[in-house]
Order: C-alpha cells, then sequence, then structure tokens
C-alpha cells in the first residue's frame, strides 16, 4: 500500500488519552491528522500561554511524542521536566522549544510543523485554533468556573462549557482533513476539558458533525471528579449531543471488562468509578455499540489498551459499523 492511498483518520481530543491511542495507530498504515486542544492553562503550558499569548503547547508536545519516531533518548528530552527551585521549575523542554519556534517563526503552527520535522512524526498535528483561548464552564447552579485547570475542582456539577474569545478560527487545514477523512475518531480524554474544547471552536465541530466520514467515540473506562461523576456511558454521548446541538456520532467504544476491585478502591479516593456500560440506552440513542476489554495498566493506573484499540479503529476503516457484529 503507498502512502497516497492510505486511508485517512483524524483523531480529535487531548490530555493523556489522545496520545495512548496514537502510538497503536502509528504502526498502522494509515494517514494519521491529530486536532488537538489548545485550552490548558495549568502548569507549565498555562505560564507559556500566559506570558507570549500563545496557544497552550502541553497537548500538543504530548501528542508530538507519541507519534515521534526517533531515538528513545531525544524523546525522554523532549518531555523532560525541570525539577529546579528557578525559573525553569515546572517546565517541559518541549514547551519551551515549541515557544521558541513560536517566537522564531511568529506563528504557532508554522512551530508546530517545524517540531514535527525534526522529531520525524507519523501524520500531521494540528492545533484546534492557531491563537490562545480559554475554557469556561457554567455549573449547573448558574455560576461561572474560567480555565480549563479550575473547572475539576469547582465542586459543582456542570451545566455546558463554553470558549472565549467568540472569535475563534478553525485552521482551513484542519476543516480540509475533516473533509477528506475516512474516519473521525473523538477521545478517549477528559469530555469537558479535552474533547469539547476541540468541538466548541466555531466551524470546527459543524465540520465533524456533517462529514461523510463515520465518525468513533472511545468513550471513557472511569468516571472523573468535578466533570463526569456518576456517568454513564449514555451520558457521555448525551453531552456530546447536547453541545453539538444534534446527533452526529456512529460507532461508540466501550470497555466490559471487570477492573480488579483493589484498582477500583484506589480510584475511590479520586471519586472515579468504572463508566457504567448501558448499552440499551447507547442503541436507543441510535449508536452501533461495540465492546471488548479494553483495560491496561500503567504504573497502577488505568489506561486504554494501545493496541486493541488502534486494532479495532483499523477495522473500521475496511468494514462499516453495519457489518460489525456486536460481540
Amino acid at each position: 500500500m503507498t502512502q497516497y492511498s492510505r486511508p485517512k483518520i483524524v483523531v480529535i481530543g487531548g490530555g493523556t488519552g489522545l496520545p495512548v491511542l496514537l502510538r497503536g495507530l502509528k504502526k498502522r498504515p494509515v494517514d494519521i491528522t491529530a486536532i488537538v486542544t489548545v485550552a490548558d492553562d495549568g502548569g507549565s503550558s498555562g505560564r507559556i500561554r500566559n506570558e507570549m499569548e500563545i496557544p497552550s503547547p502541553g497537548d500538543i508536545r504530548n501528542v508530538l511524542a507519541a507519534l515521534s519516531d526517533v531515538e528513545p533518548l531525544v524523546e525522554e528530552m523532549f518531555q523532560h521536566r525541570f525539577n529546579t527551585t528557578n525559573e525553569l521549575a515546572g517546565h517541559s523542554l518541549g514547551n519551551l522549544i515549541i515557544a521558541a519556534l513560536t517566537s522564531i517563526t511568529g506563528d504557532f503552527v508554522h512551530a508546530v510543523q517545524e517540531m514535527s520535522r525534526v522529531l520525524n512524526v507519523h501524520g500531521k498535528v494540528l492545533p484546534a485554533a492557531n491563537q490562545s483561548v480559554i475554557l469556561h464552564a457554567e455549573m449547573e447552579d448558574g455560576s461561572i468556573v474560567s480555565g480549563e485547570s479550575k473547572i475539576p475542582f469547582s465542586g459543582k456539577k456542570i451545566n455546558r462549557v463554553f470558549l472565549t474569545p467568540e472569535m475563534i478560527k478553525p485552521l482551513p487545514e484542519t476543516i480540509r482533513s475533516l473533509r477528506e477523512a475516512d474516519l473521525i475518531v473523538i477521545g478517549p480524554g477528559s469530555l469537558y476539558t479535552s474533547i469539547l474544547p476541540n468541538l466548541l471552536v466555531p466551524g470546527l465541530g459543524e465540520e465533524v458533525c456533517k462529514a461523510k466520514a463515520k465518525k468513533v467515540y472511545i468513550c471513557n473506562i472511569m468516571t472523573q471528579a468535578g466533570e463526569t461523576l456518576g456517568f454513564t456511558a449514555s451520558d457521555h454521548l448525551e453531552a456530546l449531543y447536547s453541545h453539538m446541538k444534534r446527533p452526529f456520532i456512529d460507532i461508540v467504544l466501550v470497555n466490559n471488562e471487570e477492573i480488579p476491585s483493589d484498582v477500583q478502591n484506589r480510584y475511590k479516593e479520586e471519586l472515579a468509578q468504572p463508566v457504567k456500560f448501558d448499552v440499551d440506552r447507547l442503541i436507543s440513542l441510535g449508536v452501533e455499540v461495540l465492546y471488548d476489554e479494553f483495560i491496561s495498566f500503567e504504573n497502577g493506573y488505568i489506561r486504554h489498551n494501545t493496541e486493541k484499540v488502534a486494532s479495532m479503529i483499523f477495522s473500521l476503516l475496511s468494514s462499516g459499523p453495519d457489518q460489525i457484529a456486536q460481540t
């Protein structure tokens, strides 16, 4: 299969979930475009964003590392975080390099493209917007919490999230990638702070909804305190539909593997629990449901199994959801 005949997959998200999926997909014969949130305002990313007035580089950095093909030491250097007591404290070297390239080239997107060449990245990495954006949450009581890093700690239930400024333009290349995609994958990742900030960029979410490609949503394995406490799989889907004001997902991937009790007990401290797999409700929402044992463990934390999820996603390119038996 030549590079030009490779099927095109667009993956949308951020946080820790997106790189996990991409590390598996980059081994497949596919043309990958990753659309990544730039709403992070915490830690190193937030400091750089505020000081330089550029999009947040942190999630972009993690995706570049996941898709890179360089010596392990080079990737480790790119991801290195300084543990000092001076001005470098907490900064990731990769964030600083992206910020430096933005200053040199005068454009954040150009900086990401140059970094992609240096790291020999498989596919394209595109920020959801080429400007600094702020994520806000309107809580159930009507109060507003501003800042991606603050929203999960408000102690209140989220009603909706939105972005400022109002005038945010998606990249033309992002729109083109969505229109040419053979498959669009959303997630895994934090529903309100990693996934929706992409879809809420004016024009971008609309293009996802009307794209000819099948849309796949990879549901989280565990709920998240401050975001999706007590959510079922269908609650995740309905939140996406509510923000886009229409149903638009064709396929939902969910985990049906039992989570060991000792792991569940560890997550109880974070007020997190397994996402309930309510298949009947999902089917009533008009989606195909694909499920498998998707769990892997990394340093005691639950992650999606990179290879199994990537394999499932790749299989969807050769057989539409109507031909895939629910197992």
